[in-house]
């Protein structure tokens, strides 16, 4: 099925018509000084018609029509006209191969004409012919190519519209994933640490007031604390360009002293000392608050040992261990964003059960000397 004839279609089509037709005219009308006979003018004139009537499904059939009309011009002076559009159209619609193939028809067609009319001044003829053939075939040919050239455009700028859209895509996806990490590790941790003295208070109903105090109070400073880091976040997403809030390394051992006021029994072994790349003091930072955030989920009230290792040129080892539950809980995104943090900055991250049955979270991070 050939498609919808647009309305610059039809005008084109309207023009090649009526130019043909006047062709096919003024050929035919001098044509008849020739010694025809009658019967043969008759049919001449009745083919040129039919043939421009062709016309207008030239761009569903243009090389059969081109054959059709070289045949029929070997003995008609009206099929000049429709002959000419037709050779035009093959140049524009199909490659110049089968151009080469219509335009070698038409001249031999030509050839033919001569030989049966028997025109005195045939090399005029054939001349003229050459040079129309030629002229219509390269006329043609240059606006196929054009026309190539420009869907090659359009579809270039579709693909690069395309490739900017999955661009823009991926960016987001990649934005979400680092919001929602931040947002796992900063508020995790708060959460547990505020489960875990909800928990102790509810657990001894014997606790003296002193106490029930200072537990409400850490909780209310928590729970104050996760609301203020959940402001920043949210307050950095609102803004028009902004990073989210990020820790340094240096604020390790303030997170451990958290931990330790929460009641969770640390042990921190630190020895980095030298100039860290803010990432890889980050990611530290990420692991251990991570690792602290599934001991106080998984084994509440365990001791966990923390060490942190490094130094320039050797890279940072950070481990923490604490006894290991029984059964696994939780759906592991946590400790899956921490494996996404190691692999951005080129380290590795290893978790899982040791043989004594601990519970082993290791991260080797690189740092450059």
């Amino acid at each position: 099925m050939s498609p919808k004839r647009s309305t610059r279609d039809w005008v084109v089509d309207s023009v090649a018509f009526v130019v043909a037709i006047l062709l096919a005219l003024f050929t035919y009308t001098d044509g008849r000084s020739d010694p025809v006979p009658h019967p043969l003018l008759v049919v001449d004139f009745w083919s040129g018609m039919a043939l421009c009537l062709t016309l207008w499904f030239r761009r569903r059939w243009p090389v059969q029509l081109a054959l059709l009309a070289a045949a029929i011009s070997m003995y008609s002076d009206a099929a000049s006209g429709p002959t000419l559009v037709l050779i035009m159209t093959v140049a524009v619609h199909k490659p110049w191969r089968t151009s080469i193939w219509v335009f070698a028809a038409n001249l031999f067609a030509t050839v033919v004409y001569v030989r049966i009319r028997h025109t005195q001044d045939w090399k005029t003829l054939l001349i003229i012919a050459v040079i129309l053939y030629v002229a219509l075939a390269g006329w043609g040919q240059y606006i196929r190519s054009r026309r190539q050239l420009l869907q090659t455009l359009r579809d270039r700028a579709d693909r690069a519209e395309t490739v900017a859209t999955l661009q823009a895509e991926q960016a987001q996806l990649r934005a979400r994933e680092e919001i929602a990490r931040e947002m796992h590790d900063v508020l995790g941790h708060r959460l547990s640490l505020l489960s875990v003295h909800a928990g102790a208070l509810a657990y001894r109903p014997d606790a003296s007031t002193e106490e029930v105090a200072g537990a409400a109070e850490i909780i209310r400073a928590s729970a104050h604390q996760a609301l203020q880091d959940l402001r920043e976040v949210i307050g950095v997403l609102r803004a028009p360009v902004g990073e989210l809030p990020q820790p340094a390394f240096s604020d390790l051992p303030g997170l451990v002293a958290g931990s330790r006021e929460a009641g969770i029994p640390v042990e921190l072994t630190l020895d980095a000392a030298g100039p860290m790349p803010e990432h890889v003091g980050r990611t530290a930072y990420r692991i251990v608050q991570e690792g602290l955030t599934n001991a106080v989920k998984h084994a509440p009230g365990e001791p966990v040992t923390i060490s942190v290792i490094g130094a320039p040129g050797n890279g940072l080892s950070v481990e923490l261990r604490n006894p290991a539950p029984n059964r696994r809980r939780g759906d592991g995104q946590g400790l899956k964003g921490l494996s996404e943090r190691a692999a951005l900055v080129d380290g590795r991250l290893e978790h899982g059960r040791t043989p004594d049955g601990e519970f082993r979270l290791y991260a080797w991070l690189p740092w450059p000397a």
